[in-house]
């Protein structure tokens, strides 16, 4: 990771400065608490969520499931106990979705990282209801530690890179696809800094 925070701050000057001052990317660096069952669906209760309403409802969730979310399991808690703890109807039927295409083996949820091709996993994701690019992208990322995605969807990721770049119009996702080309194969981690510079810019120290 030093080697590739180091090509970055050449790759992009404006990186440099940030990338000494905050903590050094994790992203693939250490195994993730969670199985990739539990971090998707994690990933699926967050999208357009403030992070601690989702750690809420996450809680509730694991409650619901006496202590651990597992496809069988949650095939058995029904949309009105699944509603009870703040899941929408929406990322209620998304998730029960994802827990039935692991049971009948259509997605290999816990051997999906052995696919080393990122398009494929995406588009394997996003073929069921309710999953689309952003919750990839963050379950590739911070589950299976990818470091070649560009979540230029995120707007955390966009504020940052333009804190970064000192920009005083905002930056598209369109035009942060075209800058994102000078940094492959580390965008992952371009974005991760990106989410820094947003923490920065709040006075959080991570």
């Amino acid at each position: 990771m030093r080697r590739i925070v180091a090509e970055i701050s050449e790759l992009d000057k404006k990186f440099a400065p940030l990338i000494a001052r905050r903590p050094l990317c994790t992203i693939g660096r250490s195994k993730s608490s969670e199985t990739n069952f539990e971090s998707l669906v994690s990933s699926v209760i967050s999208q357009q969520l403030a992070t601690k309403a989702a750690a809420t409802i996450h809680g509730r969730l694991v409650v619901l499931c006496k202590g651990k979310i597992t496809p069988r399991i949650l095939i058995n808690r029904d949309d009105l106990a699944l509603r009870e703890i703040g899941v929408s109807g929406a990322k209620a039927r998304t998730i029960r979705g994802l827990a039935e295409a692991v049971l009948d083996k259509r997605i290999p949820i816990e051997r999906i990282d052995e696919t080393h091709d990122d398009q494929q996993i995406y588009e394997a994701l996003t073929s069921l209801w309710g999953i689309g690019r952003w919750t990839v992208e963050m379950f590739m990322m911070f589950q299976l530690g990818r470091l070649n995605i560009w979540p230029t969807g995120d707007l955390a990721v966009r504020r940052g890179w333009d804190i970064v770049h000192k920009n005083s119009a905002e930056t598209t996702a369109k035009s942060l696809d075209f800058e994102g080309e000078k940094l492959h194969p580390h965008r992952s981690v371009v974005a991760w800094y990106c989410y820094q510079a947003v923490h920065e810019s709040r006075g959080l120290d991570y």
